[in-house]
């Protein structure tokens, strides 16, 4: 590779692996992920500035990049807010309060089919989140609650694969357009669900019993309006691909056209009483995670640095040459999404391969979609749910990989085979 590229483009790709290395060795050098991409991202980006023989393209390049930057950041920022306005109001406290049975083995299958369908709607780490906080509620031992909590990730990401608004890379390919919403559902959702029934399954034989009754029968308080909100905010993010099929605009003018009804919808509803006064939208700002909002930014534009400088076309012709099938090629990404953060490698991929190579809805985007948002499930590590999940149980590293690695590589490969197959 090192004959294809310049100086300048050699330290670019030196910058970025060591900021890749920061991110993924966050916690042990405790600093925060977003930290280390925007430092990345802005070196890469001044060494390509600071390369003689790419001057004239360079702000161009740069422009372009942040306009299509900028459509992911606003479309996550407004995803958030909604996400975030339904948690103050006790939503999901209502689906935990749907999703109690006595059976734990019946429990197990049902909070997976509420993480896959949900996560289809929100996101894979939001849904991941909320339920497996929900799950503290009303599972009292801890093995129980790791096998639950492992499905979870496992039907959270195979969830999130197949709706342009469940997964933050099945998003970028959406915003890129290599990817449009009918065909994603249609070609998707049955690969995503086979992923989920046979982690499922396999799961279901480490769990045995029933969930104690005082367990079950404990409910969550909701705040006022919250079943209101709950309704409303998942109907205004599944409005966001009809608002963009109806009208055309970029998915972001639908995500900003629902936040700001939900944003209406809350001073409406609270602003008479002080006492709701944290209900409001305005109120929920200061909450949303923007510390995740700044990790994608970095990435996306460190990434776009290196497409600029050529790396990525050098790579992908490296990729072709050694693995000629693009079937492969998408399976091995989703191999690599389990170490490797899947944000990365999706938008590497998208400054590989042109639109006018692999043109909108291509089966080779639509497996990169299903390979990168599921393939992350195989290790703890793989997914920001595995990580949020790990986070929030304690949750070893070994102990996922011999009780859950093996059930999400099952699913992972037969939802593999049930796409080639159609």
């Amino acid at each position: 590779m090192e004959n294809y590229l310049s100086a300048y483009s050699s330290w670019n790709i030196a910058i970025f692996t060591i900021g890749y290395l920061a991110i993924i060795f966050e916690h042990q050098l405790g600093v925060n992920k977003a930290t280390s991409a925007l430092l990345m991202a802005v070196g890469c980006w001044s060494l390509q500035f600071a390369d003689p023989t790419s001057t004239s393209r360079n702000l161009d390049s740069l422009s372009e990049h942040l306009a299509n930057v900028s459509q992911i950041v606003i479309f996550l920022l407004g995803a958030i807010t909604i996400v975030e306005t339904i948690n103050v109001h006790g939503g999901f406290s209502i689906v935990a309060n749907l999703i109690r049975v006595s059976s734990k083995k019946l429990s197990l299958w049902v909070v997976g089919l509420v993480a896959f369908f949900l996560s289809a709607i929100l996101d894979n780490l939001t849904t991941t989140i909320v339920i497996v906080v929900m799950l503290r509620k009303f599972l009292n031992n801890t093995q129980d609650r790791l096998i639950f909590g492992s499905l979870v990730v496992i039907a959270a990401n195979a969830g999130g694969a197949w709706t342009p608004i469940g997964d933050v890379t099945t998003t970028m390919l959406w915003l890129g357009g290599q990817v449009s919403t009918l065909p994603l559902i249609q070609k998707l959702f049955l690969p995503s669900l086979v992923c989920f029934l046979v982690a499922a399954f396999s799961l279901s034989f480490s769990v045995s019993g029933k969930i104690t009754s005082e367990m079950v029968d404990h409910k969550v308080l909701v705040e006022p309006k919250g079943e209101l909100i709950l309704i409303c905010g998942l109907l205004s993010l599944i409005f966001v691909p009809i608002f963009k099929m109806l009208t055309g605009l970029p998915p972001f003018m639908g995500m900003l056209l629902s936040m700001s009804f939900m944003w209406l919808l809350t001073d409406l509803l609270h602003s008479h009483d002080d006492e709701r006064h944290h209900l409001r939208v305005i109120s929920v700002f200061p909450k949303v995670d923007l510390s995740s909002i700044f990790f994608f930014l970095g990435i996306l534009l460190g990434v776009d640095a290196l497409e600029t400088a050529g790396v990525l076309r050098v790579f992908s012709s490296w990729l072709d040459y050694t693995i000629p099938s693009k079937e492969l090629i998408a399976t091995f990404i989703g191999l690599v999404s389990a170490v490797i953060d899947n944000v990365p490698l999706v938008a590497a991929c998208m400054g590989m391969y042109e639109l006018a190579q692999f043109p909108m809805d291509h089966p080779f985007w639509l497996l990169i979609a299903f390979c990168a948002g599921t393939g992350g499930s195989l290790l703890i590590i793989g997914s920001a749910a595995g990580v949020a999940f790990m986070s929030l149980e304690k949750v070893n590293f070994f102990w996922y990989l011999r009780n859950a690695g093996w059930s999400a590589a099952l699913g992972y490969f037969a939802a593999i085979g049930t796409y080639l197959l159609l």
